[in-house]
C-alpha cells in the first residue's frame, strides 16, 4: 500500500495524525497542569461538576479508565481537597465521589488554562479550515468506531 501520485499512503497520515495528536495533547496537558490539574484529573473533576455525586465504577466506565486507575486518581484529588467520598444512600457499600468548592476553583483555572491553549492552536486555522478539519475529525472518529467495533 503505497503512495501514488500526489496523495500520501493512509499509513503515513495516520502516523502524522497521531504523532500530532500526541504533542497537542501534552502542549494542553502541560498548559493544564501548570493550572493546577493534569488533563486527566479534570476530565474527573468536570464529570463530577457535571453530574454531582458519582460512584467510582460509574467514573471508570464513563472516562473508560481502568477502576483502579480511577480510584489511584481520586485518591489522589482527595488528598489534595479536590473530591470527598461519601456514603452511597442506594447502598451502603458503595461509595459517592464529590467535587468540593476547592475543586470547583482549581478545575476553573485548569479549564481556563486548557481552552487558551486550544484557542492559541486552533485560532492559527481560519473559519473555513476549521470547519474543514471538523468534518475530517468527524470521519476519522467515524472510521475509528467502525475499526474498534471489529476488534
Amino acid at each position: 500500500m503505497g503512495e501514488t501520485g500526489d496523495t500520501p499512503a493512509a499509513e503515513r497520515v495516520g502516523l502524522e495524525f497521531l504523532f500530532l495528536a500526541h504533542r497537542v495533547r501534552r502542549v494542553v496537558d502541560d498548559r493544564m497542569a501548570a493550572g493546577g490539574l493534569s488533563l486527566a484529573r479534570t476530565k474527573l473533576l468536570r464529570l463530577l461538576d457535571e453530574q454531582g455525586p458519582t460512584r467510582l465504577s460509574s467514573l471508570a466506565e464513563q472516562l473508560g479508565f481502568a477502576a483502579r486507575s480511577v480510584t489511584e486518581t481520586v485518591d489522589g484529588l482527595a488528598r489534595d481537597g479536590l473530591v470527598e467520598r461519601g456514603p452511597d444512600p442506594t447502598d451502603r457499600r458503595a461509595k459517592l465521589v464529590v467535587i468540593t468548592r476547592e475543586g470547583n476553583a482549581v478545575l476553573a483555572t485548569a479549564s481556563t488554562a486548557g481552552e487558551r491553549v486550544l484557542q492559541d492552536i486552533f485560532g492559527a486555522l481560519d473559519d473555513d479550515q476549521r470547519t474543514t478539519l471538523g468534518g475530517l475529525l468527524g470521519a476519522i472518529d467515524t472510521a475509528a468506531r467502525a475499526a474498534a467495533d471489529t476488534t
